[in-house]
């Protein structure tokens, strides 16, 4: 049995992709420093799978910390979620960004190469491709000038990776989400956002639920059909099983070369409008919405090439947007105790 380190595993995406882990037969350990999760996400997974995952509360910040662990930890791989992830939080706030998501990295690489753990994973994201030129994107797209420092930091950690992967023997797969969304049909997991969601399906359902008066959709004039911004909404379960197909890719010596990159996307661009009534449609529930002004940091539009992942990794998205839509919906009214 592969044992695979998760981090971040107590996350959105990170919780979700242990389960199918899980699933596919092999051992998980999970490490979160809890700023944006609960740890009470391992019970939902345990109640999804019968098994609770090993778990350490730990700050990758903390280079100490980690060689310390992984000294007394073994594993076969590592798949690494464990980042700040605000488009919006990232410009008025950069350090805390380039901190958190750059020098975490560069001490997990560094344990990768001390300990011979040659199988990576790397959450990496589409707004690696800036405001592109040519939709939908593929991987031969050019990498632009971040609009955010978010997006700069997600360029930096490829570079850092494929410099990595040539000097080393580490082999990884960065696979480059555009917008996950929904939640666990068992409704045991979901998005948990801690404060103020930074996403807009948990805004929504939150909006739905009562949490919040109103929500905010910025700009709608933007050149798109309805003046929207245009994105490319992927169930988080589709998007899970992404990284359990790439993680087998790597254990098998299936992989071509050190260094992948795939987009994980449905190949559908959904303007933020159209998903509120999208919303509105599955719930039933009518929302209160605001055209405010633009938010810095927002492209456009972007949504995928998948063919890809499709033909090389053999995957490809199962569930639409309204089955995630509908899936958020029950989560939200589940942690809220609504019938």
């Amino acid at each position: 049995m592969k044992r695979i380190l998760v981090t971040g595993g107590l996350g959105f995406i990170g919780s979700h992709t242990v389960v199918e882990l899980q699933a596919a037969g092999m051992e998980v350990v999970v490490i979160d420093n809890l700023s944006n999760s609960d740890v009470k996400v391992l019970d939902g997974i345990e109640k999804i799978s019968g098994i609770r995952p090993q778990f350490e509360k730990l700050e990758l910040r903390d280079k100490l910390a980690v060689q310390d662990y992984f000294n007394r930890t073994k594993v076969d791989g590592i798949i690494h979620f464990a980042a700040s992830k605000a488009v919006g939080e990232s410009v008025e706030n950069p350090l805390l960004y380039y901190e958190n998501n750059i020098n975490t990295l560069v001490y997990l690489l560094q344990e990768c190469n001390k300990h011979h753990i040659d199988h990576f994973i790397f959450s990496s994201s589409c707004t690696v491709y800036g405001q592109p030129d040519v939709l939908p994107i593929n991987e031969d797209a050019p990498v632009k000038q971040a609009v955010s420092p978010y997006g700069n930091t997600k360029q930096i950690s490829e570079e850092i990776i494929f410099d990595t992967c040539n000097a080393t023997k580490v082999q990884s797969i960065a696979l480059r989400y555009f917008n996950p969304i929904g939640a666990h049909s068992s409704t045991e997991i979901g998005e948990l956002p801690i404060g103020t969601p930074q996403n807009l399906v948990p805004f929504i359902t939150q909006t739905a639920a009562g949490l919040r008066e109103e929500l905010s959709v910025f700009g709608d004039d933007y050149p798109t059909k309805d003046g929207s911004c245009i994105r490319d909404y992927i169930h988080v379960v589709d998007l899970a099983r992404a990284h359990v197909v790439a993680m087998k890719r790597l254990l098998q010596g299936n992989n071509e070369t050190s260094y992948e990159m795939f987009n994980l996307g449905t190949g559908r661009g959904s303007s933020v409008l159209e998903v509120v009534h999208a919303f509105e449609k599955v719930s039933g529930v009518k929302l209160n919405y605001k055209i405010v002004g633009r938010r810095p940091g927002d492209v456009i539009s972007v949504y995928a090439d998948t063919s890809k992942a499709n033909e090389v990794l053999g995957w490809k998205t199962e569930m639409s947007m309204e089955d995630a839509l509908a899936s958020a919906w029950q989560w939200e009214k589940k942690l809220r105790g609504i019938a």
